[in-house]
């Protein structure tokens, strides 16, 4: 997989935004507090108080930057001071949002590897499609071929990918309760995948901002369902011990975790089940 150029770094020196300090005052604070389990984590007052059905923007795409790791993505990815391409590229996806062929939600994912071999590899779902080693220089290019006109981007061909992608917000820099349930969802996901032998079957990526910071632990999972349709599905309120729930009945038997659902998509119904039957 291609790596980031130079021109990938960030601009030199930048100077720190009001949001960047905002952001590293809570993490200080955070860092403090004796316990954050109880504040931010899995034991906090808030979770599970809200419903979550219908807590989600409609979207018909989901697009995925390989980019980096959790740990230096900024609070905002499409902010002054965050590295070009990431930065360009949602730029160029809202500039260009009058005339995309399919409404799109933007976000940051970890190479799959857990190195930065995978940086600027782009995932489509549900379209099922990878795109690898785009640059900042490709940008305006890509946007305009792949998502205006709707065909294939001429410098690099769409890559198929298979199995079942499970993408958890682990946005730290963002907001501190993704930053702790994040990288507990994904521990006990890779625990539990290897356990049941689905190495290869089912990938589990660390993922950037994706909305509602109040109902971390977010997963999103994308799976085919009983047609072989590719289905996005978002839950919230996650917690470790629904991990092994998720892929046993979501994954394994296409079943949707009803106390935990947010969206469907494409297309959003409330006890949808992706083995085609209502859910009880």
């Amino acid at each position: 997989m291609a790596s980031p150029t130079a021109g990938d770094a960030p601009l030199a020196s930048p100077s720190p935004s009001p949001a960047a300090d905002a952001t590293d005052a809570a993490l200080a604070a955070a860092a403090a507090v004796p316990d954050p389990d109880i504040s931010f984590g899995f034991l906090r007052p808030e979770l599970g108080k809200e419903k979550l059905v219908g807590t989600v923007g409609f979207h018909e795409r989901h697009v995925f930057l390989c980019y980096k790791g959790p740990e230096v993505w900024p609070s905002h990815v499409e902010a002054a001071h965050s590295d070009r391409l990431p930065r360009l590229l949602a730029a160029a996806i809202k500039a260009r949002k009058p005339n995309l062929k399919k409404t799109i939600k933007f976000t940051i994912c970890e190479g799959e590897d857990g190195t930065e071999s995978s940086n600027g590899d782009v995932l489509i779902f549900p379209d099922m499609i990878r795109y690898k080693g785009l640059t900042h220089f490709d940008v305006d290019n890509f946007v305009e071929e792949v998502f205006v006109k709707d065909i294939d981007w001429l410098p690099g061909s769409p890559e198929p990918i298979s199995g079942s992608y499970v993408f958890v917000c682990s946005h730290q820099r963002r907001d501190i309760r993704c930053g702790i349930c994040g990288p507990a969802l994904i521990k006990r996901f890779k625990e539990e995948i290897n356990g049941l032998g689905l190495d290869g079957q089912v990938a589990v990526s660390a993922c950037s901002h994706v909305g509602g910071h109040k109902y971390a632990g977010n997963v999103i999972i994308f799976s085919s369902d009983a047609k072989g349709e590719v289905v996005g599905h978002w839950y919230g309120y996650v917690v470790p011990d629904d991990v092994p729930v998720l892929l046993h009945k979501h994954i394994g038997q296409g079943e949707v975790v009803d106390r935990l659902w947010r969206f469907m998509h494409p297309g959003a119904q409330v006890g949808y089940s992706t083995a085609g039957a209502q859910t009880t």
